[in-house]
């Protein structure tokens, strides 16, 4: 083990953060009251609706069930809404939450930049880490930072090659006491549990730590913003910025990450204005004050061996509310930068990555009534869970009512029915759409997408792909969600990455259970009610054609059509980075998908 310095900020004089002004809860008085009106709103206009012919047990189970799906509705809508209103607005001065970033300052801390893995690929996941160090090399203030790989990897032909990997980056580095690897045998607590006893190994060592996961990629100049905003503000726990998705040439990556960087722009933006100081934390790409980390963010192993209990598996926002609990921020800036990350690349792959966190989340139901945690902090544990209450939510809604059209018919108003399925569509699409607004409205942000005709065009098919896609996800998180409670549960794997072709065979393995569903429901609303079937077309025509939109979304072919039509295109296609053209030689060495980073930096 190299020698380590002593951090500058040593734990004892870290001063616990002090409030925000008045403003920041006068704020969130107006953000309840937003959502209290909403979520209102629309329960009372589907009782109405529900109503039209009386109102016995089915249509009061019914209601319940949607009611439960509004608060997340809710609060995403108005997150975009306020969000946008912020961007277009921009900075203002005296803002209570605007952050010092303390440009062009002297480091004068120590940061160990944390990559965990587990069964991944390690050239590709350690030559990111190569090239972050060699981007601080560059800046001059490499010296700073340390390197630390952390492995849960239990496959033996893994764990040799990151060995080999890790022996081969120290025998050709300048300062190999700056690069450390350490694999446990013992994987207790998953992530968590290894960052965990990182931590306790090496508390007096650092400031601060950056955690990455293997898909995690950070410019040098996002780094040094970052260790000099933290430097800067000692209230600050954890401080991160949005991270975004690299270039793809999988169908399902390019649509899933287009809509998503629209609506994480504005929900974000609008999440932070009122949630402040009590923050999220996504889990990677942030950085972390290590000396309250370690002494008040140790995770609880919960009771029961069902698959809610022992350790946590969804340890971010549990750790978030912790390091508020202790007196420090957890703060977003909500900006799109050099902070990247990948996502799945297809949609078997995004659902087994869904049921891992709903998973996660379900936890939180023990974890609720932790004393001493801030009332935003248990608000955001409550949306946490909501997240994934609204899929079985839904489905029991779907359910009733098919089941009541099979017994009675149904006789719904319909011009009021559909009024109230168009304002919940557009509330789900609001942050993706005000997004995608905003971007059209700007002369120099739509250039960026490839002009306005290129960014109307990625909206319309990623809209189009989204509704078509979520019937088929909230079908398995809820069948998946029900369950839980009989004891299934999903293993800690990791994650799929590459892009690959979902085979026939594979997506109607997957997805034949939604097929059958969505046949039989539209079998029974021709049947049965016919003047229905304009409700249910969005469900019914997502669960018919998951089988198809699998594969399709996840063509070669056809991703190659995209990418070089520029559909779904995002702007680091067009003005590559330099950071991404080495990170794509990487890929490229490795015969992974080098994305669409083609294009000249």
């Amino acid at each position: 083990m190299a020698e380590m310095t002593t951090p500058t900020t040593a734990p004892a004089t870290i001063s616990p953060a002090s409030e925000l002004p008045r403003r920041l809860a006068g704020r969130r008085i107006i953000f309840a009251a937003l959502n209290i009106a909403t979520i209102a709103g629309l329960a009372g206009a589907m009782l109405a609706l529900l109503a039209a012919d009386g109102v016995g047990t089915v249509e009061g189970l019914m209601w319940g069930a949607y009611v439960l799906t509004l608060p997340w509705l809710s609060i995403g809508f108005w997150n975009a809404v306020i969000g946008t209103a912020v961007i277009a607005r921009g900075p203002r001065p005296g803002d209570p939450l605007a952050l010092d970033d303390a440009a062009g300052t002297p480091i004068v801390t120590r940061t160990a930049i944390v990559m965990t893995l587990r069964n991944e690929a390690p050239a590709e996941a350690i030559g990111r880490l190569r090239l972050m160090l060699d981007d601080l090399e560059s800046s001059g203030e490499a010296e700073h930072f340390d390197i630390h790989v952390l492995s849960d990897t239990n496959d033996p032909a893994i764990a040799a090659a990151e060995a080999d990997e890790m022996a081969h980056w120290r025998h050709g580095a300048t300062r190999p006491d700056r690069i450390h690897y350490r694999r446990r045998t013992d994987n207790r607590g998953f992530k968590a549990g290894n960052i965990e006893d990182f931590c306790d190994a090496h508390a007096g060592d650092y400031d601060f730590f950056l955690t990455l996961d293997a898909d995690s990629f950070l410019s040098a100049r996002v780094v040094l913003r970052l260790v000099r905003t933290m430097q800067a503000a000692p209230h600050l726990g954890v401080l991160q910025t949005l991270a975004i998705g690299t270039p793809s040439t999988s169908v399902f990556t390019r649509t899933f990450q287009f809509g998503m960087r629209h609506g994480m722009r504005a929900y974000t933006a609008g999440s932070v204005w009122w949630t402040g100081d009590c923050g999220p934390y996504w889990g990677h790409n942030a950085l972390i004050r290590m000396a309250p980390f370690h002494a008040h963010c140790r995770l609880p192993e919960l009771p029961g061996d069902g698959p809610l209990g022992g350790h946590v598996m969804s340890h971010d926002q549990v750790e978030a509310v912790l390091m508020r609990r202790a007196g420090y921020h957890v703060r977003v800036i909500a900006e799109e930068s050099e902070s990247w990350e990948e996502n799945p690349p297809t949609l078997p792959d995004f659902i087994g990555r869904e049921l891992r966190w709903c998973q996660g989340n379900f936890q939180y139901f023990q974890l609720l009534g932790m004393p001493g945690l801030k009332p935003v902090s248990r608000v955001q544990l409550v949306l946490a869970i909501l997240m994934y209450v609204g899929a079985p939510a839904w489905m029991v809604f779907i359910l009733l009512g098919a089941g009541a059209v099979a017994a009675n018919g149904a006789s719904v108003p319909m011009g009021w029915g559909l009024a109230l399925v168009g304002v919940i569509l557009f509330m789900c699409f609001a942050p993706k759409i005000m997004g995608l607004l905003g971007v059209f409205a700007s002369p120099t942000q739509s250039r960026r997408y490839g002009g306005r005709f290129r960014v109307a065009l990625g909206g319309a098919f990623e809209l189009v792909a989204s509704t078509l896609m979520a019937p088929a996800v909230a079908f398995a998180v809820a069948v998946f969600a029900f369950g839980l409670m009989f004891g299934k549960r999903v293993e800690w794997r990791a994650q799929a990455r590459a892009v690959r072709q979902v085979t026939w065979r594979e997506a109607w393995a997957s997805f034949l259970p939604q097929t059958v569903f969505g046949i039989a429901l539209l079998a029974l609303f021709v049947v049965a009610a016919p003047n229905l079937i304009w409700f249910a077309a969005p469900v019914v025509a997502g669960l018919v054609l998951a089988v198809p939109f699998a594969v399709l979304t996840s063509d070669p072919g056809l991703g190659l059509a995209m990418t070089r039509t520029g559909v779904c295109a995002i702007p680091e296609e067009a003005v590559v980075p330099a950071a991404l053209v080495r990170l794509r030689q990487i890929k490229v060495s490795q015969g992974g998908d080098p994305g669409a980073v083609s294009a000249t930096a």
